[in-house]
């Protein structure tokens, strides 16, 4: 069984996005990420806290706005179309979830496409549906895509099984497999919790990712001898033998699933750092276009 390991497989990416920005910077120009974190959500800070680390380490420009939860929509907009207008600023991202009286979607509409380095403007979508390499592609997804290329797992010809029907990874996941090219050209069922006969559907892949968002969910049962399993999961739970008194584990039964698989992420170490890491890539691709 082959462990997929994406810290490693990050830390590539990292240096490769290093050596991008010194080519860039030495044309003058410095990819500028800028993260806009509104509320107090302590998943949120910390996820804005790493980015904004990150930038720094890979020599990039690291812009970050907190807002109080009480901002209203029209000052967040206001903030989004300064920041479309700002040519420091390559890429820039609203940490989800905001507040409940923040309209998401008409946020992420606000946002110029080719600024759009989180992928989720319809403009990215629609052309990520159509195999333009011209968009920008969640990060999750394409991060899982780089984890099985990096790996050596073939996805042409394929079965695939997406578990999960979200916008941020399942339907990215489904159409960036689908696509034509490395990394793409698989057989791909998008799977999700009102599937009928679910953990059958599961065993006929030959990969499977797992991103329904539920602990544990995936076991034994769902997964063939020989596949490849990539948990996208992320799930703190209770763990009174932990010095927090909780634990990440992934979607996947990891100790029940693994002897049975060719290759699986571990949760945590898995997919969580390439998602990072191709957020920066993102951002430095912008850079590269925008000048």
């Amino acid at each position: 069984m082959q462990l997929i390991d994406g810290k490693l497989i990050a830390q590539k990416i990292n240096q490769e996005s290093l050596a991008a920005v010194e080519v860039l910077k030495a044309r003058g120009v410095t990819p500028g990420l800028a993260v806009v974190l509104v509320g107090e959500d302590p998943a949120s800070r910390a996820y804005v806290r790493s980015k904004d680390k990150m930038c720094r380490e890979l020599g990039m420009h690291s812009v970050k706005f907190e807002m109080p939860a009480e901002t209203s929509q029209s000052d967040l907009i206001a903030l989004v179309h300064r920041l479309n207008a700002d040519p420091a600023v390559h890429g820039i991202l609203v940490q989800s979830p905001p507040p409940a009286h923040i309209d998401e979607r008409a946020v992420v509409e606000a946002i110029d496409p080719r600024k759009d380095v989180d992928g989720f403007h319809p403009v990215n979508v629609a052309k990520l549906a159509l195999g333009d390499p011209d968009g920008f592609v969640p990060c999750t997804p394409l991060g899982c895509q780089r984890l099985l290329l990096e790996s050596g797992i073939e996805t042409a010809g394929a079965n695939v099984v997406v578990l999960g029907r979200s916008m941020i990874v399942g339907k990215p996941m489904a159409l960036l497999l689908m696509n034509k090219g490395r990394g793409g050209d698989a057989t791909v069922t998008v799977a999700h919790s009102r599937t009928r006969n679910l953990a059958e559907v599961c065993r006929g892949a030959d990969i499977l990712v797992a991103a329904i968002g539920r602990p544990h969910f995936v076991t034994e049962s769902f997964v063939r001898e020989g596949a490849v399993v990539i948990d996208v999961g992320i799930n703190r739970i209770e763990d009174a033998t932990s010095p927090k008194g909780s634990r990440l584990v992934g979607d996947v039964d990891f100790e029940r699933v693994a002897p049975k698989c060719r290759a699986i992420t571990p949760v945590p170490g898995g997919v969580g750092p390439m998602t990072i890491a191709m957020l920066m890539a993102n951002t430095i691709t912008s850079a590269q276009r925008l000048g």
